[in-house]
């Protein structure tokens, strides 16, 4: 309990202290009795006037509509008072000011705050630049002639009953023929490290009780204390530690004629995965096709609960079509269902995603497998030079040269990630975790522990220009030079050492190598993620969704036939069936829907 707190408790009392001193001295018995006697006469006067008004009204309206009246006004103050508290909730002081503290102006979107700015609060300026975009640390000043020169970040859609979860926001991206012209034609340079390479052990062997695995070689707290000093060469653990090439005797193996695509030149690839069952345990896995406008969503779900679900990106342009590999890795048992139901062929194609299927997955959590192509696409892609990874949730739904010129290019950067939508406090996300119950809460404790003995702090203003300590990890922006290989081989490390959880492990990594080179990474907003990926939905919330009501014609209704009847005779209304039929019909539909799913899943 804080001073303040204590002091508004104080205050409270002490008003009632006065009040009962007040009474026993008689005060307000004196002063009550006088006003009762001038109000008396007044009072009287008035009540002669309104006492047949509320008998009769009562009277008129009867006692159960009477009754219905204060049930519906009730209602309305309690929806009123919810209301409050929901808003009151979302702008709540503790985040706000831990936000404000850090001298950066937030807005509220229905409950989801993004840091938009960053304002001293000297520095206050006029109301329309609040949502000014803070620019990456090595971005260039555009040129006057840039189409998005004159771009504003506008303020955010009021929050809707329907929309209060977090939003997209507009993104100011050139046309695929610029963005591709805007394609830097060499690497650019990698700060202290040049050349790094891998640890090979065909042995492996666990020394230490913390966590690790065969697949990344158990490294020791003193390999991974030396993997954060940075030198001009390098050899770290990096997963693969068997075998003489990733892909091959490593564990996460591919098919020789994989291997061969794998090494491959490309200047850019977009990659994704699917683990629809949870290590070497097979599931029984069902499907469901959904057409939404002209674009078909495939849905491969588990009876795991995990989705899987392979979605094809939209609006790619030729170009890309033409130049840019998408890969989505699945497992043995994702592999055998699809073709049992003839979405695979022998080709390995569906629509633009080029299947390539994992043998020997190393981990037994299938959310642990997806870190492997997540963090380490450059030892199963050596020869690219630029990749962007995206959950299997999400559907990309804009041209990558756009994507890459928007937050690689046009802010000199050489890796880019969304912060999380809500929290930017490794503790925080920390708790958020466990009250979710996403992972073990001793390991998270553990994990936590561990790195705040190593330093680790809470998010405070003397990280700014860092603007999160948690990512919202689904999207990976990267150009592969050793630096940014060496950042995801050290975010791989933790993640194999710990949980799974990688949003716990960015910051401690991504501060250790800041602290030792000149080096940082573009933490865009997260509504700007949300504009260019669609994330899909959990199985379970997809059958819960009611289908939308077809539009139904409406005859007016004919009218009454007045013959035989007697004159003056009152026709009953038929509008109270009309409305209940059409509240039997979406019911109807409803649960048709949802036993229908229940028949495919």
């Amino acid at each position: 309990m804080n001073g303040g707190s204590l002091g508004l408790r104080t205050g409270s009392y002490g008003l009632l202290q006065n009040i009962n001193r007040a009474i026993a001295g008689g005060e307000i018995s004196k002063s009550l009795s006088n006003v009762r006697k001038s109000s008396t006469k007044m009072l009287s006067g008035i009540r002669e006037k309104e006492r047949p008004l509320p008998n009769a009204w009562y009277r008129y309206i009867g006692c159960r509509k009477f009754s219905m009246l204060l049930l519906i006004a009730f209602a309305l103050l309690v929806f009123a008072l919810g209301s409050f508290v929901v808003n009151k909730d979302s702008t709540s002081p503790n985040v706000l000011q831990r936000i404000g503290t850090l001298g950066i102006v937030p807005y509220v979107n229905g409950g989801h705050h993004e840091a938009s700015q960053i304002l001293g609060e000297k520095d206050k300026k006029k109301d329309e630049n609040r949502f000014q975009i803070p620019a990456f640390k090595g971005a260039s000043v555009l040129p006057f002639h840039h189409p998005c020169a004159n771009f504003t970040f506008p303020p955010p859609p009021p929050p809707t009953r329907r929309r209060l979860g977090p939003r997209p926001c507009p993104v100011c991206y050139l046309p695929v023929d610029q963005a591709i012209a805007s394609m830097p034609s060499s690497s650019s340079a990698s700060p202290v490290l040049h050349n790094l390479t891998y640890v090979l052990n065909e042995n492996p062997i666990k020394s230490e009780p913390h966590g690790g695995s065969d697949f990344g070689g158990y490294p020791s707290l003193k390999q991974r204390n030396d993997s954060f000093d940075i030198k001009e060469s390098m050899a770290v653990h990096c997963g693969f530690v068997k075998g003489s090439k990733p892909g091959h005797g490593t564990g996460f193996d591919f098919d020789e004629s994989d291997l061969a695509e794998l090494q491959q030149f490309h200047d850019i690839i977009v990659a994704s995965a699917i683990f629809g069952t949870s290590g070497h345990s097979i599931f029984h896995i069902s499907f469901l096709v959904m057409y939404v406008g002209s674009s078909s969503l495939l849905y491969v779900f588990c009876s795991s609960g995990n989705y899987d679900i392979i979605q094809h990106p939209q609006n790619i342009s030729e170009e890309a079509k033409k130049n840019i590999p998408f890969y989505m890795f699945v497992d043995e048992e994702t592999e055998a269902f699809m073709k049992n139901r003839s979405i695979l062929s022998s080709s390995k194609w569906v629509g633009l995603w080029r299947i390539v299927v994992i043998h020997n997955v190393p981990y037994s959590d299938a959310r642990r497998n997806g870190k492997v192509p997540k963090l380490l696409l450059h030892r199963i892609f050596p020869n690219v030079r630029y990749s962007i990874w995206i959950d299997g949730k999400l559907q990309l739904v804009v041209d990558p040269y756009q994507v890459l010129e928007r937050f690689l290019w046009r802010q000199n950067a050489n890796f880019a990630i969304s912060r999380h939508y809500r929290r930017f406090d490794v503790f925080v996300e920390a708790e958020a975790n466990k009250a979710a119950g996403k992972y073990d809460n001793s390991s998270i404790d553990e994990q936590v522990d561990f790195y705040k003995k190593e330093g680790l702090t809470p998010y405070s203003e003397a990280k700014l220009p860092i603007t999160s300590d948690v990512p919202e990890g689904c999207v990976l922006i990267k150009e592969h030079i050793p630096i940014t290989n060496l950042f995801t081989c050290l975010w791989f490390n933790e993640v194999d050492r710990f949980t799974s959880r990688d949003q716990l492990s960015f910051a401690i990594v991504r501060d250790k190598i800041m602290t030792k080179v000149d080096w940082s990474i573009n933490m865009f907003l997260d509504c700007e993620r949300r504009n260019f990926v669609i994330q899909s939905y959990h199985r379970d919330l997809l059958e819960q969704m009611p289908p939308p009501v077809p539009a139904v014609v409406r005859r007016p209704p004919a009218l009454p036939n007045t013959r035989g009847k007697t004159p003056g005779k009152r026709i009953p209304r038929r509008g109270r069936d009309r409305r209940s039929g059409s509240r039997r019909h979406r019911k109807a539909a409803a649960s048709n829907r949802e036993q229908f799913l229940l028949n495919a899943v």
